[in-house]
């Protein structure tokens, strides 16, 4: 029990000019929700895996779905997922429909988050 009480104040206070700093900097509703669902989207492991993939080359529904060894409906089914979070977007070219990455901060967020779990 004695344990758990290390990690929390054991005094009630605070910093006025902290708070007031902090909260005038705070998300707005909106942006709180668009956030939640865009970390929402990246919390999924195959999700994880299709962006890793996308992040080496662009590619194909049916690419992906040799790469990830899945059939290419439940590809789709992700990559709808994570295009309505707007991680990735797509051109179609003849028959096929080819993803990439939506933009740079797309790709920056996952490198990022790449080098936070491989961090020791």
């Amino acid at each position: 029990m004695a344990e758990q009480k290390k990690d929390v104040c054991e005094q009630f206070c605070f910093d006025q000019a902290a708070v007031d700093y902090v909260r005038a900097r705070m998300l707005g509703e909106e942006e709180t929700i668009r956030m939640a669902e865009l970390f929402k989207a990246l919390g999924d492991g195959t999700r994880s895996r299709i962006l890793h993939a996308l992040s080496q080359k662009e590619l194909c529904v049916c690419d992906l779905s040799v790469v990830l060894d899945m059939s290419p409906s439940a590809v789709s089914h992700q990559l709808r997922v994570l295009k309505g979070a707007r991680l990735v977007k797509y051109r179609k070219k003849g028959k096929n429909v080819y993803y990439t990455m939506d933009d740079e901060h797309i790709k920056l967020l996952f490198r990022q988050a790449l080098e936070h779990v491989r961090h020791d």
